[in-house]
């Protein structure tokens, strides 16, 4: 069986890809490395000891996806490509309305020109905008707050009029958490561009020196210990929640929206006080003013995607912080690095 997993270089795909290939899939690949390396290429075969069909192209470019599904007898799509920085999105929001919701469309386009109905889409919990309930189940009522989010919504919001107009399709929209960790080999990893948007990645650079301190925003949130609350999950989890999606849409039709996240909701300390002891290290940290339209709490219902996907996140905060740490140390300057550190 072969998939077509676009944006497969990044950080949850190329994940995703190793758990494909240790499947015994056979994976085509796109990307445009806009927030990746080519070097993730050679890690994911040095990790699984397989090889992959790569297409350096743009889902903006239609006639690069005709090629590739011309060129591959593709069964189903794992559709991870789009830019994803929420901050830039509210500074470029057309730039986010054309690539990801254009390139969508190309995708779908192609992919019912082709007569491939199997599409696992990467979603977001962004898509629940700011709630006054917790957890999040997937019949919330849905608003976002940023083009980015926005973005995310209206293609839901497609795919939802795409399976009304033909129902041969069969989709899965992955709505995802915090995704945090890395592969346990300490080969692929999360490697952003820049100072770190996220909260790990942003702890991780502090822990090996690269960043002088943490700032956590705000310590009066109505939570244990005045700090934010937010579903953490390890990659490597998330990566299985789109190998169980996958079987999913192979075998049924519709469309269904799923929240892939612990259910457990961890504080910006209880992050920070972990991922202390998991390296060894003191956090410096500075409590600084809280973020225009941050909430206090939110945490996963997961409970549908273990009723019908038979999936559930195995990994404890730990060894998200471990598996972090590992990353950053064998490789301190992401992709670029030559280090490798047992």
């Amino acid at each position: 069986m072969t998939i077509l997993v676009t944006g497969g270089t990044g950080y949850i795909g190329s994940h995703t890809c190793v758990q494909l290939l240790s499947e015994g899939f056979d994976i085509v690949l796109l990307d445009n490395f806009s927030n990746s390396k080519p070097e993730v290429l050679d890690r994911i075969k040095e990790i699984t000891g397989k090889s992959l069909k790569f297409y350096h192209a743009d889902l903006l470019n239609r006639e690069a996806l005709v090629t590739i599904f011309r060129e591959n007898d593709i069964d189903a799509v794992i559709h991870f490509a789009g830019l994803k920085a929420v901050g830039e999105s509210v500074s470029i929001p057309l730039n986010y309305y054309h690539n990801n919701i254009t390139g969508t469309i190309n995708l779908c386009s192609v992919m019912e020109e082709f007569g491939v109905y199997n599409l696992v889409f990467s979603s977001s919990a962004t898509v629940y905008g700011i709630q006054n309930y917790v957890p999040l189940h997937e019949d919330l009522p849905l608003s976002t707050t940023n083009p980015y989010g926005k973005t995310k919504l209206m293609i839901e919001e497609i795919l939802n009029d795409l399976y009304v107009s033909n129902n041969n399709w069969s989709i899965a929209l992955l709505r995802y958490f915090n995704p945090v960790g890395a592969h346990s080999s300490g080969r692929i990893g999360e490697d952003p561009n820049g100072i770190p948007n996220n909260l790990v990645p942003y702890i991780t650079q502090v822990a090996i020196g690269k960043l002088p301190e943490l700032k956590v925003y705000g310590d009066n949130y109505p939570t244990k210990d005045g700090t934010g609350v937010r579903d953490y999950i390890h990659v490597e989890d998330l990566s299985e929640g789109h190998l169980k999606a996958l079987e999913k849409v192979m075998i049924s039709t519709g469309i269904n929206a799923y929240n892939l996240g612990t259910g457990i909701g961890y504080s910006v300390l209880d992050m920070i006080n972990t991922f202390s002891k998991a390296c060894g290290r003191e956090i410096p940290y500075k409590i600084t003013n809280r973020r225009p339209g941050d909430i206090g709490e939110s945490f996963a219902d997961p409970t549908k995607a273990e009723r019908e996907l038979d999936w559930k996140a195995k990994k404890d905060l730990f060894e998200m912080c471990l598996d972090s740490w590992r990353w950053q140390v064998n490789n301190p300057n992401g992709y670029e690095s030559r280090v490798t550190i047992s």
